[in-house]
C-alpha cells in the first residue's frame, strides 16, 4: 500500500533529494524529456523549503519515495508567469499553483495522481484560495520521440474539474534528452475554482 502524506520540516528537508532524484527520472520520459541534473534540481527546489505557503507531498512504498507533488501561491512564481498571466484578467495573487506531479511508472494506476492533487487542493483551501492552477508541456503530436501508445492526462484532469486556458502559455527552456542544448518550450495553464 502506497501511503501519501504531506512534507515539512526534517521530512521535507530529509526528501528533497529525492525528489530531486524523482523529477530527473520522470521528466526524462515522454512527454518532458527533460536531461536534468541534481544541481540544478536542488536549486529548483530551495524555494519550496523557504516558502511558508510551499507544499510538498510524498508518496511512500515504505521507507522509499516513489513520488511527489508541489505547490505554492501562484505569485511565489510571479517572475516566470507574469508574461503568461497578461493579459488573462486573471490576479495571480488569487491562484494556487499545483506545480509538478511526479510518480514511478510501476506505482501509476493506483489513484495516487487524484491524492497529489486532493492535498494540494485541501492546502490551498487552508491557505483561503480559490482558484488552482497548473501547466502541462505541449507536444506536437508527430513528435520523433512521442513513444507509441502515448496517453494524454487531458481526460484526468478534465475529470478532476480543470480546464485550458487558451493563451495562457509559460515558456521555459530545458535540454531535451536528444538535444545539444536548451530549447524553448511551451506550457500550457489549466485551471479550476476550489
Amino acid at each position: 500500500m502506497i501511503e501519501v502524506r504531506p512534507l515539512t520540516g526534517a521530512a521535507l528537508d530529509g526528501a528533497l533529494d529525492d525528489v530531486a532524484r524523482l523529477r530527473i527520472a520522470v521528466f526524462r520520459d515522454w512527454p518532458y524529456l527533460y536531461d536534468g541534473d541534481v544541481a540544478y534540481e536542488r536549486r529548483y527546489l530551495q524555494v519550496y523549503r523557504d516558502s511558508p505557503d510551499a507544499v510538498v507531498v510524498g508518496a511512500f512504498d515504505g521507507d522509499r519515495l516513489v513520488g511527489a507533488a508541489t505547490g505554492m501561491p501562484l505569485a511565489d512564481h510571479a517572475d516566470d508567469f507574469a508574461g503568461a498571466f497578461e493579459g488573462s484578467g486573471i490576479d495571480m495573487g488569487e491562484v494556487f499553483y499545483c506545480a509538478e506531479s511526479v510518480l514511478l511508472p510501476d506505482c501509476r494506476g493506483q489513484g495516487i495522481g487524484h491524492r497529489f492533487f486532493d492535498a494540494r487542493e485541501a492546502h490551498a483551501k487552508k491557505l483561503g484560495f480559490g482558484k488552482v492552477a497548473f501547466c502541462g508541456v505541449v507536444r506536437p503530436a508527430d513528435h520523433p520521440l512521442r513513444p507509441d501508445g502515448a496517453r494524454s492526462l487531458e481526460p484526468f484532469w478534465r475529470g478532476r474539474g480543470y480546464a485550458s486556458l487558451p493563451g495562457v502559455v509559460a515558456r521555459f527552456s530545458w535540454k531535451d534528452i536528444d538535444q545539444q542544448a536548451e530549447t524553448d518550450h511551451p506550457l500550457q495553464f489549466w485551471m479550476r475554482e476550489i
